[in-house]
């Protein structure tokens, strides 16, 4: 997966030749950093016409956007529970009981997605494969964590608790993201919590 991404302009002018740009409206809360990217993966065509999301981990919010970069909806998610841009090495060949507290990250970057199925054989979208990071329903595995109670809080600290996955909403899922990511390829932002942007998303920082 590409994590650290810097598009070309040769690129991005082959890909606004055959895509029209789309204004885009975004929640009045969304950050600035957030605005910033999704500005310029729309203008410079960076998400290759694919539907897109951006995952604000400051935030622990989720914005899904269309092929055309239409905002379609946002909803709050549930990150790792550590701070951390990076998946330890060889993470996803290791059973849970062996990851660190401190292993625990959701990694940022620019990811395309994949449709795939858990071991139970819920369908969830494939962040990163090789780390066995997925985009799936908020599931209560142990009652003790309150996953449920997290997503409704309003402070971004109390969605820290999986181990590296991101949580999102049922209802939420079930309407803008399995029908986009579910059938077919998409990308996904992460944005960083520890790690400056420009050195995550070198060319969006760089953006106006």
């Amino acid at each position: 997966m590409n994590r650290r991404y810097a598009f070309t302009a040769m690129a991005a002018v082959c890909v606004l030749a055959t895509m029209p740009l789309a204004a885009v409206v975004l929640p009045q809360d969304t950050s600035a950093t957030a605005r910033q990217l999704v500005r310029w993966a729309t203008e410079t065509g960076d998400h290759q016409g694919l539907p897109f999301a951006v995952i604000d981990k400051p935030a622990a919010r989720i914005h899904v956007f269309s092929a055309r970069g239409q905002w379609l909806g946002s909803a709050p998610v549930l990150l790792g529970a550590a701070l951390g841009d990076r998946s330890a090495p060889d993470i996803g060949q290791r059973p849970l009981s062996q990851i660190r507290p401190e292993e625990r990250t959701t990694p940022a970057g620019r990811f395309v997605t994949e449709p795939g199925r858990n071991l139970k054989g819920d369908d969830i979208i494939w962040i990163d494969y090789e780390a066995a990071v997925s985009l799936h329903r908020v599931r209560s595995v142990n009652a003790a964590e309150r996953r449920q109670q997290r997503l409704a809080s309003k402070g971004a600290q109390d969605k820290r608790i999986s181990y590296g996955c991101v949580n999102a909403p049922e209802a939420f899922y079930n309407q803008f993201i399995a029908p986009l990511f579910g059938q077919a390829r998409g990308v996904i932002y992460v944005l960083p919590d520890t790690e400056p942007f420009a050195t995550i998303f070198i060319a969006a920082s760089a953006y106006p």
